[in-house]
């Protein structure tokens, strides 16, 4: 039998007794819920301090995606793998520990620690010793070391039955959603703001995505891949909104009428003001921001003070204090470093000589010449869907994409995983040539392939692939089509 223990975020363990239970009654949910949708057989148990999950005999040959899964589930820290089995004696107890073991233990030194339970002929110190020498003789280690070892072998004798604990693996840590309060984070597809959507994902709060357009729908397609990436692989447990703006009306209005050097924190009041707005239509209290301390000129403290005062709404900075190497470190962890890279900087507007102490009185005045009317209608027509659409949308799209399941002859298959993706699970066809060219380079890198050949767009779900096809579709490219298999 495989199953994992699964160990809390030590901030849940802290809790009062009433604040606990509802916050492990919602993480359990949350569990059942992400293995439902992604069709894995496997059982909860909650207990006071952990739960245990039992992958059910169907679902053994899928531990990698069971334990992917369980690592990006807001609220656990870390998880436990344990393997139950059946032995006759200590020399089977050793053959079992060493198989689970051996491939950890080169060069390691190592120490054996050993419950038992029921009666048997030996001690937990008599089956820690015998353990502990048949390892030493029969692996490539450095040795048993009782204070300080590299490495601690334990398991648990039951009756007849082995029960091993091994592989440690730590997770996103962190609240269960929902938590906190929900929010709506202004997402632009760059490094700043996904990092900062992932924190608050982390920290419990339901996070929507605000998308202000400034680059057409090419900037539109590239943001929902962002947004719908960070949904599916930290929030899929609960449902959330991509609210779509059309600023460039706004921007237009600030262009024409705003003096040069009060254009970008008059742009970023503007922006509050037009997510309050979504916020108070969504009954969310909270907007979130990627906005660092000192960053660019708008964000010193003076012009980040200035900006709040735009609207009532609570404004959230959770990157207020990292610089830009942590944020990119971060991008790079949770996985959205690739298309941040590759994001085109929509500014809106640049100012020769921008203000880095923006004076109410003068951006008042600024602000007067302005039609504010302009930002009730962009926020009335914005466009509210529900994130799941996102992949509904793009299988929709019969009239710019095919899709099939068997392949022509001489078809070229192009897989657009991450290079992440594609090495835990490689793509191999016979008699079909497959390129790696990730999602995030295809649309720069394209135009350079032989425009003589049938392209086959492959991803894991299909999503990706359609959106790109759509995309690359509209640009003339019509020999694109997607491989579903």
């Amino acid at each position: 039998m495989m199953q994992f223990v699964i160990r809390l975020h030590p901030e849940i363990i802290i809790k009062s007794r009433q604040v606990r239970k509802r916050f492990t009654f919602l993480l359990e949910g949350n569990i059942r819920r992400i293995f439902k949708r992604n069709h894995l057989s496997v059982e909860v148990r909650a207990s006071w301090d952990k739960f245990t999950l039992i992958v059910n005999k169907k679902s053994l040959d899928k531990v990698d995606e069971v334990i992917e899964l369980l690592q990006r589930i807001p609220g656990i820290d870390q998880i436990i793998q344990v393997e139950k089995s059946t032995f006759t004696d200590l020399d089977d107890i050793c053959q079992q520990v060493k198989q689970a073991w051996q491939p950890l233990l080169v060069n390691k030194s190592f120490v054996v620690r050993v419950r038992r339970r029921g009666k048997h002929e030996f001690s937990s110190l008599d089956i820690a010793r015998y353990v502990g020498s048949y390892l030493n003789q029969n692996c490539d280690t450095k040795g048993v070391e009782l204070k300080h070892s590299d490495l601690t072998i334990e398991f648990e004798v039951n009756d007849n039955t082995l029960i091993q604990s091994h592989h440690r693996i730590k997770c996103l840590g962190g609240m269960p959603l929902p938590t906190q309060e929900s929010v709506l984070s202004l997402i632009s597809g760059g490094y700043d703001s996904g990092v900062a959507t992932y924190q608050m994902i982390r920290r419990g709060a339901r996070t929507h995505f605000c998308f202000f357009n400034l680059g057409g729908r090419e900037h539109e397609i590239g943001v929902k891949q962002v947004s719908y990436y960070l949904w599916k692989r930290y929030s899929e447990s609960h449902r959330v909104k991509f609210i779509s703006v059309d600023f460039e009306p706004v921007v237009a209005d600030i262009l024409e009428n705003v003096a040069n050097s009060q254009m970008g924190v008059i742009l970023k009041r503007m922006m509050v003001r037009a997510a309050s707005q979504v916020a108070e239509k969504m009954h969310i209290s909270a907007i979130v921001t990627g906005e660092s301390l000192g960053q660019v000129s708008s964000q010193t403290l003076v012009n980040l003070s200035v900006i709040d005062k735009a609207a009532d709404t609570l404004v959230l900075r959770p990157l207020i204090c990292m610089d830009k190497l942590e944020i990119i470190d971060q991008a790079k962890h949770i996985g959205t470093e690739e298309f941040a890279k590759v994001m085109p900087e929509y500014c809106g507007v640049i100012s020769k000589k921008p203000t880095t102490k923006a004076d109410p009185a003068q951006i008042a005045n600024e602000e007067s010449k302005l039609d504010f009317g302009i930002i009730e209608r962009v926020v009335a027509e914005a466009k509210i869907q529900d994130i799941l659409s996102i992949a509904e949308e793009a299988a929709q799209q019969t009239e710019y994409v095919t899709e099939v399941d068997v392949l022509p002859d001489n078809a070229i298959v192009l897989d657009i995983r991450t290079a992440e993706e594609q090495e835990q699970a490689p793509l191999t066809l016979a008699n079909t040539k497959v390129q790696h060219i990730p999602f995030f380079k295809l649309a720069s890198q394209f135009a350079a392939l032989p425009q003589d050949h049938q392209y086959f767009l492959y991803c894991e779900r299909g999503v990706m692939s359609q959106l790109q096809a759509m995309l690359l579709n509209e640009q003339g490219y019509t020999q694109v089509q997607v491989y579903r298999p």
